[in-house]
């Protein structure tokens, strides 16, 4: 059996375009989320989207709260993302 690995480096937001940073960003901010109660009784998570007047939906859940969770972990990982775009972080250095 062959097995095939693949590494590769990342240096610098050039691999990621303007327009994704900008959406990462949106994304990033809570005033662009809401939550909706479906007919069913679950509550869907949505994002304004940034260029138009629609909602796009994202998630379903049972309850409020784990909506609003869903919410915060999104708002949390598009924010790392966007910090991630402005090139590598240097966590430690040696002498």
């Amino acid at each position: 059996m062959t097995f095939f690995y693949k590494t590769t480096s990342w240096s610098g937001s050039s691999s990621v375009n303007q327009e994704t940073i900008n959406f990462w960003k949106h994304l990033a901010a809570k005033a662009n989320w809401r939550i909706v109660q479906l007919p069913n009784g679950y509550f869907q998570t949505e994002y304004k989207h940034p260029e138009e007047e629609d909602w796009m939906d994202v998630t379903r859940r049972e309850t409020i709260d784990a909506a609003e969770r869903a919410i915060d972990a999104s708002i949390e990982h598009y924010g790392k993302k966007v910090e991630l775009s402005k090139g590598p972080v240097v966590v430690k250095t040696f002498k």
